[in-house]
């Protein structure tokens, strides 16, 4: 506990989702005094033409009082 999911258009490196995955687990263990060896990061790739059904209709707008920030579009 706890298990972060960051779904996301493909196209990012995986030095770039190492480093979001580092600085997400560092705001973790600061902010909510977890240890470090308790969290995981990952990361699911959801194609442009996909996210609408995909994401935004399921995890955004389904889900929408769980969001605690929500998209601008």
């Amino acid at each position: 506990m706890p298990h972060i999911i960051v779904k996301l258009w493909p196209g990012r490196s995986e030095e770039q989702k190492k480093a979001l995955a580092r600085k997400m687990a560092e705001a973790m263990k600061e902010i909510m005094g977890i240890e470090d060896k308790s969290i995981s990061v990952a990361f699911e790739e959801v194609p442009k033409e996909k996210w609408m059904e995909e994401v935004y209709r399921t995890d955004i707008i389904g889900k929408d009082n769980l969001l605690y920030k929500r998209p601008g579009y």
